[in-house]
């Protein structure tokens, strides 16, 4: 419903929007796209009717996600040029390939993928240490990395500089909001926003001692853990679900949470060893289950 009203306003009023959003006045614009101020200024009040080169080439400029150039095709009489593929389908299979290996060449650490409203698309095995403390009703589909990190049923119980690393996390998508205007973003901040936290929220992020990045601090097992992250997207996108793609990969900010989770693979490893073994002896054949 959103997708259509907003196919249905003015593509100049879209455009304009836009344009203030990014801070361009309508002289900067019209340079980077190629075309007169004037012709701008008649497109901007609905004088003009832009063709849709002119669409594509103002939508580059001002940096907007593939999702919202088919919105501003579409309100300008055009069909839409980028496809929205389900990740399951056949032309997605190297996608899927790229995320497989990526995940699984960074065990034992922990990673995620998910999309451009935080739902998790998928993980690799590390993630088992963040979310096993997380009420079931949270890792129901479609489970959602900000309300599993922030909710009270969630991590947040155990994230030690709660109020760091969610600071980090509103701010995160706080930004998200600002560049795509999304009413799901939008609606998901409020929600993680509303969560309770008994720990001061910085306004900016300052440094302590020794830190380099904003870690994330957790207790498992009575002892405190480190980690930070990285995120990496898919470089050229065409298509509006790989492009709204994100891998978020953690790494153990600390020798001691290093050595932890390779001790705790090990551990892991040895008690699969262990139960397929069990299966040869009792005469079953010795191939793990899907389960």
């Amino acid at each position: 419903m959103t997708e259509v009203l907003q196919a249905q306003r003015p593509i100049g009023d879209q455009l304009r929007q836009w344009r203030e959003r990014r801070r361009l006045s309508q002289l900067n614009l019209a340079g980077q796209a190629d075309v007169s101020t004037r012709h701008l200024s008649y497109v901007e009040t609905g004088r003009s009717q832009p063709s849709r080169d002119l669409i594509l080439r103002l939508a580059e400029q001002l940096d907007l996600p593939l999702r919202e150039r088919n919105h501003l095709l579409l309100a300008g009489g055009y069909a839409p040029i980028y496809a929205e593929s389900a990740l399951d389908s056949p032309q997605m299979s190297a996608v899927r390939a790229a995320i497989g290996q990526l995940m699984t060449s960074h065990e034992p650490y922990p990673a995620v993928v998910v999309d451009r409203t935080w739902n998790l698309v998928g993980s690799n095995s590390g993630v088992e240490l963040f979310t096993r403390a997380c009420a079931p009703w949270l890792l129901e589909p479609p489970a959602n990395a900000m309300r599993l990190s922030l909710h009270p049923d969630g991590m947040a119980p155990y994230i030690v500089n709660l109020g760091e690393w969610r600071a980090h996390l509103l701010g995160r998508v706080r930004h998200q909001v600002a560049v795509t205007r999304d009413p799901a973003l939008s609606e998901l901040y409020a929600e993680i926003q509303s969560y309770p936290c008994d720990q001061p929220e910085p306004d900016v992020e300052v440094p302590g001692v020794n830190d380099i990045v904003v870690p994330l601090r957790v207790r498992l097992g009575g002892q405190i853990f480190a980690f930070f992250s990285t995120v990496a997207t898919f470089g050229t996108p065409l298509d509006i679900t790989v492009a709204e793609l994100a891998i978020e990969s953690f790494f153990p900010a600390d020798t001691e949470t290093q050595q932890f989770l390779w001790d705790h693979a090990a551990g892991i490893d040895q008690t699969r060893e262990r139960s397929v073994s069990g299966r040869a002896i009792l005469g079953e054949d010795p191939v793990e289950s899907d389960a």
